[in-house]
C-alpha cells in the first residue's frame, strides 16, 4: 500500500477546485436550509445554471468573460424568482417538490438532443476556460504538494477559489449576524411569530432564495472551470444530496460548516476509494489481492466509498445530531 500517495491524494481532493465548488454549493444551500428553513432539493439546478450561463456565451458566442459572469448573476436571480414566486407562500414541502423537479428539468434540457446545438448535449461544452488560462500567473508545470502534482491552471483555481470561499463565507457570517439574518433565523424557528411582529415573510424568504441560489451558481461555475467541460450529468440530484450531507456533517447554520464538512466528506470518500483500489488490485507478480473478493472486488469498490460515508454520517447524526460544529440550541436532527 502506497500510503504517501493515498494520503496526499486524499488531502489534495479535500482542498481542490472540485472541493471549492462543493463548498460554494453547500454554502448556498446552508443559507436556504440552515438559516431560513427552506427545503430546497434542487440546488443542483442553480449550479447548472451557473455552469451553463458561463460556458454557453463564451463557447458558443465568444462573449467576454465579465459579461458571461454577469449573466451568471442574472440567471440565478431569475431562477430564484421563478421558483419562489409560486411556492414560498405555500408549505415548505411544495418548495421541495418544485425545486427537485425544476433541477431535473434543467438537467434533462441541457442533455436533450433538441438543444445539442446550444448545450453540447451529453458531450458537453469545452473551450470556455481560456480566459482563466490566459490570466493564470503560475507556470504550467505548477507545484508538487506532498506526492501530488498540481499543474499551474489548477493551482490558479485553488488560489482564486479559496479567496472566493473566504469572501463568501465571511459575507454569509456577517449577514447572519445582522438584523436581517436574525429575521431569517426567526422565520426558520417560528414563521407565525415572525409574521406577527410585522415581518414580510415572503420577501425575506425570496431574498434568502436569491442569495443562496447565486452562491450555488458560483459553485457550479467553479466546478466546470475545474473540469474544463460543462456536462449535464454533473448536476444530477445526487449533487444536491451531497451538499445536504456536507452541511449536516459540518454543522447546519454555521458559516464554516460547509467548508469543514466538504473537506471531511471528500477526504473520506477519496481515502476509502484509493485504499480499496489498491487493496483489490492484482498484478502478474502478486495475483492475490489484500482483501478477499467476497468482501469487495475491483468491480464494486467504487460504491463502497459511499457506503462508508453513509454509515459515518448515520453515526454522526445519532451521536451528534447538530453536526461537528453545529449548535444544538439552534438546529439538530431528531433521530429518536
Amino acid at each position: 500500500m502506497k500510503w504517501d500517495l493515498i494520503l496526499s491524494n486524499s488531502f489534495y481532493t479535500a482542498i481542490s477546485a472540485n472541493a471549492i465548488a462543493y463548498i460554494l454549493v453547500a454554502s448556498g444551500l446552508n443559507v436556504h436550509f440552515g438559516y431560513t428553513g427552506l427545503l430546497n432539493f434542487g440546488q443542483a439546478g442553480f449550479a447548472a445554471i451557473g455552469a451553463y450561463s458561463l460556458s454557453i456565451p463564451i463557447s458558443r458566442y465568444d462573449w467576454p468573460w465579465p459579461l458571461a459572469m454577469l449573466l451568471v448573476v442574472v440567471a440565478s436571480v431569475i431562477l430564484a424568482l421563478l421558483l419562489g414566486i409560486p411556492t414560498l407562500r405555500l408549505r415548505a414541502d411544495y418548495l421541495a417538490i418544485v425545486t427537485i423537479a425544476v433541477a431535473e428539468i434543467i438537467r434533462l434540457s441541457m442533455n436533450s438532443v433538441r438543444f445539442t446545438w446550444l448545450t453540447g448535449g451529453n458531450d458537453g461544452l469545452q473551450g470556455f476556460t481560456r480566459f482563466m488560462e490566459n490570466i493564470n500567473p503560475f507556470p504550467d508545470d505548477g507545484i508538487t504538494l506532498w506526492a501530488q502534482k498540481v499543474d499551474g491552471y489548477r493551482l490558479w483555481l485553488l488560489v482564486t477559489g479559496w479567496v472566493l470561499v473566504a469572501l463568501v463565507s465571511t459575507g454569509i457570517w456577517a449577514l447572519m449576524r445582522s438584523p436581517w439574518g436574525r429575521v431569517l433565523k426567526s422565520i426558520r424557528e417560528d414563521e407565525d411569530a415572525a409574521r406577527s411582529l410585522g415581518k414580510n415573510i415572503f420577501a425575506y424568504k425570496m431574498q434568502s432564495l436569491i442569495i443562496g441560489g447565486f452562491v450555488g451558481a458560483l459553485g457550479g461555475m467553479w466546478l466546470v472551470l475545474d473540469k474544463q467541460s460543462s456536462q449535464p450529468q454533473d448536476f444530477s440530484t445526487t449533487f444536491t444530496f451531497f451538499a445536504y450531507t456536507i452541511i449536516i456533517l459540518g454543522g447546519v447554520a454555521r458559516a464554516k460548516g460547509p467548508v469543514i464538512g466538504t473537506m471531511i466528506f471528500l477526504f473520506v470518500i477519496q481515502f476509502v476509494d484509493i485504499t480499496l483500489q489498491q487493496a483489490t488490485r492484482t498484478t502478474p507478480t502478486d495475483p492475490t489481492p489484500l482483501l478477499p473478493e467476497w468482501i469487495v472486488d475491483e468491480n464494486n469498490f467504487s460504491q463502497v466509498r459511499f457506503i462508508v460515508a453513509g454509515l459515518a454520517l448515520a453515526v454522526l447524526v445519532i451521536v451528534r445530531p447538530q453536526g461537528i460544529f453545529g449548535d444544538k440550541r439552534e438546529q439538530a436532527f431528531d433521530v429518536r
